[in-house]
Order: C-alpha cells, then sequence, then structure tokens
C-alpha cells in the first residue's frame, strides 16, 4: 500500500511539472532565452526519470526538486528580470530591480542542499558533522559551476540575448549575489534538518562527536599512501622478475 501511494505521489509531481512547463513553453515573451533556460531542464528531468529506478529518492526530495524545477522554468517563461512576482518582491523589500532571479537562486540551496544531503548519506555513507557540511559545501558548488556555464553561454550568443539569460540587471556583482544566496538557502535547510534530528534522533550527538573521530588503524595519506603504493609495486615488479628467471631457467 505504501509504495502504490509513494509511486502515486511521484506521478502527481511529474504531471504538476509537465503543466507548469507546457505553460511556461506556449508563447515565452523571449524564445530565444527559454531554450538557453531549458537546456538544463532537457538534460536533468531524463537523468531524474531513468534513475528513479536505479536509485530512488524520498518522495521529500522529489517534491523538492519539482518545486524549484517549476520555479525555474516559471522564470524561463518571462526571463528571470522580467518575472511579475519578482517585481512584487521588489516592492516587498524595496530593492531597486526585479527580485525573482534572487528568489530562485535562494531556492537553489534550500530546496537542492536535501536532496544532495540524501544522495552523500546513502552512496558516501555520511554522518554526523559532515552529513551537515558538505551538502552545503556542494550546493556551493553547483551554484558557481552554474554561473560559470551562464557567463560561457552568454558570451557564445547574440549580446541581447547574453544580456537576458544572465539577468544582471545592471548589478556587477550579480553572480557573487546569486551564488551568496545560494549558499544562505542550503545553510538554512540544513539547519532545519538539523533541528529535527535534534528533535527525533536520541543519537545526534554521538553521531556528531563521532564524524571527528579517527577510525582505528587510520594512517596519513599523502607521500605516506605514495610511499606504500611505490613498495607495493616495486614488491609485484620483483616477483614478474623472479617468474620470468624461472622460466628462462626451465626452458
Amino acid at each position: 500500500m505504501t509504495r502504490k501511494q509513494g509511486y502515486g505521489f511521484r506521478l502527481l509531481l511529474l504531471a504538476i511539472f509537465a503543466v507548469t512547463w507546457a505553460w511556461a513553453a506556449w508563447k515565452p515573451l523571449h524564445p530565444d532565452d527559454w531554450l538557453l533556460e531549458n537546456y538544463l531542464v532537457f538534460f536533468w528531468v531524463p537523468v531524474l526519470l531513468l534513475t528513479a529506478r536505479m536509485f530512488r529518492l524520498s518522495d521529500i526530495s522529489y517534491g523538492l526538486i519539482t518545486l524549484f524545477m517549476c520555479l525555474h522554468v516559471i522564470g524561463s517563461h518571462y526571463t528571470y528580470a522580467e518575472v511579475p512576482f519578482g517585481e512584487v518582491l521588489q516592492g516587498w523589500v524595496g530593492a531597486e530591480r526585479n527580485m525573482y532571479d534572487r528568489l530562485v537562486h535562494f531556492c537553489f540551496g534550500f530546496l537542492l542542499a536535501y536532496p544532495v544531503r540524501e544522495v552523500l548519506v546513502r552512496i558516501a555513507h555520511l554522518r554526523g558533522f559532515w552529513a551537515y557540511f558538505f551538502p552545503v559545501d556542494i550546493t556551493f558548488s553547483l551554484s558557481a559551476i552554474y554561473e560559470i556555464v551562464e557567463w560561457k553561454a552568454a558570451a557564445v550568443v547574440a549580446p541581447e540575448l547574453g544580456l537576458a539569460f544572465l539577468g544582471t540587471q545592471g548589478d556587477v556583482w550579480d553572480a557573487q549575489k546569486d551564488m551568496l544566496l545560494a549558499g544562505m538557502g542550503a545553510i538554512l535547510a540544513m539547519f532545519i534538518v538539523f533541528l529535527f534530528n535534534l528533535w527525533l534522533n536520541p543519537n545526534i550527538w554521538r553521531d556528531l562527536r563521532n564524524s571527528f573521530r579517527l577510525r582505528r588503524g587510520d594512517r596519513p595519506l599523502g607521500e605516506a599512501k605514495l610511499e606504500e603504493w611505490l613498495e607495493k609495486e616495486r614488491g609485484r615488479h620483483s616477483e614478474r622478475n623472479e617468474s620470468r628467471g624461472q622460466r628462462i631457467k626451465s626452458a
């Protein structure tokens, strides 16, 4: 029963995104910019669908990802600098620019840090402090990578299209502020996760302490590990030479 309900919820999320995407794709204000914004959609949606059978995320993670993707494609319909709700935000905070892109960059960290955490906990088996730190770190990194991709894409298209795609609205520090907001969103998301663990996980303080303890038999890496590998390689090389010499003698 539980599995059917989960499957139905994921279908509902897919339907919500499909409807939102179809609306955003219908007569966008700037079709060329819409296409640029949707290259990531064309890549990540199939990846999520194909990997769902091999590595299924929680419904919470899929819900957060769907919400972020919906926010993104809404921005692609208008361009981030012209979304009407961004003007409402502009009035609320007394800003001098449309604030929708700032909202989405914050949501990039706030909504995607938890799915990143789930992947790291389940695959890399992160525990304690590191299960909160690395989701923030990776989300920061992904935000920086996106800004680099955005810059390179804007550099090769027509200038007007590039400006619409960047959406800087005259702010020379736009990329840095976007990355900062993504990081702040990720930090807030991990703080909320920490509070839930503090409330529901009786082992949280033990996990935090253990995350800083070295395993028994731990040894340095770097030159120590390199020396160990070289010693093993010399041993294998010596064994091969002895085996070759024995074959020559027997021949």
